[in-house]
């Protein structure tokens, strides 16, 4: 199943959907953070589950939502492809292969692992420089050498859900920071695979000021992961 964590993503929402390969998926859930647009609406004309939070919740808290409706309806994978149009949806395919292989429980798309992938994409160069920042300070912590920990183009076994206690996790877009590590704690299987990326002007982007919020909740969940496993301060995120 397809997951879309949408939030005023009217202009951009057809386009994405129209872009999916067929055949790869069995339902498509777009889950509406409250949009000041007619996203909701839209997602019901193109024949897409649709649900509209009755307020804002967050980019966490909209994940949250689309991955227990995935599961009360029977996904055994779940890919979450944003509404935007910056992932491409033709990848979806080598997304959830090595899931369906057997191979892994999360997947995750990289734009870092094809050198200048990132900046042929249009990534902004304080961004490229946070993210290889931030990796790296996060490899250190789990003992892991992924090549990019801020990808929002993600896929899960069932299995993965059912063991992560995501729901216990921040509503905001520090919320995939922690499910890595989550991931990592749990000793599940995470595969990367090479993505590309466009940046325009009707895609969502975080801007400077909430992507140093962003980065502080990163380091912070860091800390956090270190402390548990040192016995030092338990953390719920990461208790089964």
């Amino acid at each position: 199943m397809i997951v879309m964590p949408a939030y005023n993503a009217a202009k951009t929402l057809e386009d994405t959907f129209r872009r999916i390969p067929a055949g790869y998926y069995d339902e498509v859930i777009v889950v509406d953070d409250h949009s000041r647009d007619e996203t909701t609406a839209l997602a019901k004309s193109l024949n897409l589950k649709a649900i509209r939070h009755p307020h804002n919740v967050g980019y966490g808290g909209n994940q949250k939502t689309c991955y227990m409706e995935a599961l009360r309806d029977g996904a055994d994978i779940v890919i979450m492809l944003h509404p935007d149009g910056q992932y491409d949806p033709a990848i979806l395919p080598e997304m959830i292969r090595p899931i369906q292989d057997g191979r892994a429980d999360m997947v995750l798309g990289s734009r870092m692992m094809l050198p200048g992938g990132a900046a042929r994409g249009g990534m902004p160069l304080w961004k490229r420089i946070a993210n290889r920042f931030l990796t790296t300070a996060e490899n250190l912590a789990m003992g892991r050498q992924f090549s990019e920990c801020h990808t929002g183009y993600r896929a899960y076994s069932r299995r993965f859900l059912e063991t992560v206690p995501f729901l216990r996790n921040a509503n905001g877009f520090v919320f995939d920071t922690e499910v890595i590590f989550q991931a990592v704690h749990f000793d599940l299987r995470v595969v990367e695979v090479p993505i590309s990326t466009r940046y325009f002007a009707d895609a969502s982007s975080v801007g400077f000021r909430a992507g140093v919020v962003y980065g502080l909740g990163t380091l912070a969940t860091a800390v956090r992961f270190l402390l548990h496993r040192w016995g030092m301060i338990s953390s719920e995120k990461f208790r089964s």
